[in-house]
């Protein structure tokens, strides 16, 4: 009868430890109680939020030619402009800003001293479409996709490129390399910090894909995660992807299982990055609007 007993308590701690498991992965990403606040509005475009170290938010308002930061104390201001019609930013490991500057379809990218260098504009002997998004590697090398979307600032009405791809900016390297030409139009991408994983959205096609990195920074491996396209993109410590576009934004999980869609009162979310101090507030931008929500889980940096 003693060993029933203990058996019986045995097999209870295992459910009760199994139901506990159960219950910490089904928590909620986002913190009990959190509403989206907008921050700030009256902008013409909103794109590019990307944290620095101590969890600044930088983005960009291109049609109005700036880069603006919210500050950890909760402070807005114009950081740059001119700012060569900058799209996509990310900061790397130094603190540096990489920009897309697409008024000159360009490649910048801006110390902290507002220090601009022009790091690529072409590609095999043609301009570049216009970058648009970027992911900087914690080694330094660099993704960035180049889709065409006719400027108004522009005066050309076509490109120069065969196609609308992806390009591989090994760390110190001048000569990108392209690493897909097969998508229809990407657009937002990010990288694992472990650098094993690339994931890409193709907007126009409605498709988000996951790539393996080789050691020699080319893709392979060419995996649909899920059927939704995305504006702009990131991750959270527990590897959930999030996307942007007209459905605000919407999260999937490593699976490419979706858990969660966090609506925005705006007809179009751009983009989306981790800040703030802790690094656990999800800033987004949306069209006129600059938002944020606190979260359970955290962003991840390049590593």
């Amino acid at each position: 009868m003693k060993y029933v007993q203990i058996k019986l308590i045995a097999c209870c701690l295992v459910i009760l430890s199994l139901a506990s498991c159960d219950a910490l992965q089904q928590k909620d990403i986002v913190q009990d109680g959190a509403i989206v606040e907008k921050l700030a509005g009256d902008f013409a475009f909103t794109e590019g939020p990307a944290s620095d170290s101590e969890g600044n938010v930088y983005f960009t308002d291109q049609p109005n030619d700036r880069i603006l930061k919210w500050s950890t104390d909760n402070e807005l201001t114009t950081w740059m402009q001119p700012s060569g019609r900058s799209n996509g930013l990310c900061f790397d490991k130094n603190d540096r800003l990489w920009s897309c500057a697409d008024e000159h379809n360009e490649l910048w990218v801006i110390d902290k001293n507002k220090e601009v260098k022009v790091v690529l504009d072409s590609y095999a002997g043609g301009k570049l479409n216009g970058p648009n998004d970027v992911w900087v590697a914690g080694n330094g090398d660099i993704y960035i996709t180049d889709p065409f979307y006719k400027r108004t600032w522009w005066d050309r009405d076509t490109t120069q490129q065969d196609g609308q791809c992806v390009y591989y900016l090994p760390f110190g390297s001048k000569q990108a390399i392209r690493v897909t030409d097969d998508l229809v139009q990407p657009n937002g991408i990010i990288g694992t910090p472990n650098r094993k994983s690339l994931y890409v959205a193709d907007l126009k096609d409605g498709k988000t894909y996951v790539f393996s990195i080789q050691k020699d920074g080319s893709l392979a491996n060419k995996k649909l995660f899920c059927e939704m396209g995305s504006d702009g993109m990131t991750l959270d410590n527990q590897g959930n992807l999030y996307l942007t576009n007209k459905q605000g934004v919407t999260v999937f999980d490593p699976d490419g299982q979706m858990i969660k869609n966090i609506p925005i009162p705006e007809p179009w979310t751009a983009n989306v990055c981790f800040g703030g101090a802790d690094m656990k507030s999800l800033f987004i931008t949306a069209k006129e609007g600059f938002y944020r929500i606190r979260m359970n889980v955290k962003g991840v940096g390049s590593q």
